[in-house]
């Protein structure tokens, strides 16, 4: 069975599998229901659906959806949610203070551990999440928040201050720089008077 799981998650990456698109991004995934058995989801997001990423998009510029490819599946008794993004978003530039285009195109692929022992049972480089400290109970469901595993990957991927390679600082000047008058040396005074007193 983790073989043809196996099998599943490398055809999602290679972009083989079709699976029927949504522009419903689910916000969570039951792991009472999908853990055992896998969970595929592909579709679209706009990228103002993203509560904390909204807060950053360029207003200046009209946002084309995010496209995603989902698998939550099981390998070597330790459960992944392997995802890829095809995107890009608008931000606005620090310099010019003009839309910018950051490419958000990415594929991930987090191990979900149910504890720490588990760490043992993936590679050095893979990423890995605690279930304890990610799923939210919910009577009587475990839900893996879905929705903010992925935008907490698109934020980690977007430029704290995005900048083009070459524009020039956006300055605004507001009314008349005071040309500077030359004014006297004030001890010119005290001189004059150094010699009268």
């Amino acid at each position: 069975m983790s073989s043809t799981q196996d099998n599943k998650s490398s055809a999602l990456h290679a972009g083989k599998v079709q699976v029927p698109t949504s522009t419903s991004m689910p916000d969570n995934i039951s792991l009472n229901k999908w853990e055992d058995t896998g969970f595929e989801w592909a579709g679209e997001a706009a990228p103002s659906s993203f509560e904390r990423l909204a807060t950053i998009l360029a207003t200046e510029h009209e946002q084309s959806n995010i496209v995603l490819n989902t698998n939550l599946y099981r390998r070597n008794n330790v459960l992944h949610l392997a995802f890829t993004l095809t995107g890009e978003v608008w931000l606005t530039c620090q310099r010019c203070l003009q839309p910018i285009a950051v490419d958000l195109s990415d594929e991930y692929d987090i191990a979900l551990l149910d504890n720490e022992s588990q760490i043992r049972l993936v590679n050095e480089e893979q990423d890995y999440l605690l279930l304890e400290e990610i799923v939210t109970e919910q009577s009587p469901e475990r839900l893996l928040p879905f929705k903010k595993l992925v935008e907490d990957e698109i934020l980690l991927k977007t430029p704290m201050a995005p900048k083009h390679d070459d524009c020039e600082m956006s300055v605004e000047q507001f009314g008349e720089i005071p040309e500077e008058e030359e004014t006297e040396n004030p001890f010119a005074a005290l001189a004059s008077l150094k010699g009268k007193l």
